[in-house]
């Protein structure tokens, strides 16, 4: 017997939970490699480090942080609504962020693929919880 087709109602919560959940698991990797191998990501990035090693690990835990409320917003979306309003904000602003610094600085082409991350989160956050909103 086949299954029923979910609502489109459905479809669209479960690929919320998919972002959110891809966005926590990027953001937990990054807040990984600041800690424990932050030469890592700057060779592959061509970007420079902070002047002290306590500035990584302050955006580690808020991305740590951050990576907490998407679980959070992932498991319960109707709950967690302004979690991920905040979240598709903070996406957005991060990737203007990263692409406004790289266009004023060449030297720092590798913030591109961290903006193009960050709008994409956004834009699929976007896409799949407004037609689960209340």
């Amino acid at each position: 017997m086949a299954a029923l087709p979910l609502p489109r109602h459905s479809r669209f919560l479960r690929l919320l939970k998919i972002s959110l959940v891809t966005g926590a698991l990027y953001d937990f990797a990054f807040a990984a490699l600041m800690i424990a191998a932050p030469d890592l990501p700057t060779r592959l990035l061509e970007l420079p480090l902070p002047g002290a090693t306590f500035y990584l690990w302050i955006m580690a835990i808020f991305l740590t942080m951050l990576g907490a409320l998407y679980l959070f917003a992932a498991y319960d979306p109707r709950s967690y609504g302004g979690v991920i309003r905040v979240a598709i904000v903070g996406r957005s602003a991060g990737a203007i962020a990263f692409a406004a610094a790289a266009a004023g600085d060449n030297s720092l082409w590798g913030l591109y693929p961290l903006a193009a991350a960050d709008a994409l989160f956004a834009l699929a956050h976007a896409v799949f919880w407004w037609p689960t909103r209340r």
